[in-house]
């Protein structure tokens, strides 16, 4: 299984090998640069080698798998709800993979319920942005001043 690396804004990026656990930080600046999917082969101190993919992403996005609700807000007040999973969550916004396929066009505002796994089991009510869709999987943004949230940012480090 390839595993994922994130590049941070100063192009360095942690390695941790899958058989002992060493870190390594290594420079990646001659990536950064680059559009095109990286993969890289990497060798432990300890003799393992493994592949790496490494991931531009500004934001580190934690793979989840937490059922919800989601509320499409229309401009005449009218709510469309549905059922959906969070695929996946960062400090910035949410991956939703909805049961049932919906139109929407990017821009469009949710407002979503879930409880994260966590000890507390948090409820979480969010509201977000699409900014992609792509069949039945919808990538959303916060909406300004909800993505300032303790318990999700404790979550995500977790």
């Amino acid at each position: 299984m390839i595993e994922k690396v994130f590049i941070t804004s100063n192009n360095t990026a942690t390695f941790v090998c899958p058989q002992c656990g060493n870190v390594t930080t290594a420079n990646v600046a001659k990536f950064a640069a680059t559009d095109k999917r990286i993969t890289v082969k990497a060798r432990c101190s300890c003799g393992h080698h493994f592949t790496v993919s490494l991931e531009k992403r500004r934001q580190y996005r934690k793979s989840t798998d937490l059922p919800g609700n989601y509320y499409h807000l229309r401009g005449n007040g009218d709510e469309d709800k549905g059922i959906m999973r969070v695929v996946d969550i960062s400090s910035t916004g949410l991956k939703l993979k909805l049961n049932v396929a919906r139109p929407f066009d990017i821009g469009d505002r949710l407002r979503v319920e879930f409880h994260l796994d966590d000890k507390r089991r948090t409820f979480l009510e969010k509201k977000v942005i699409v900014r992609n869709v792509k069949q039945n999987l919808v990538g959303t943004a916060f909406a300004p001043g909800e993505a300032e949230d303790p318990s999700l940012g404790f979550y995500l480090m977790s």
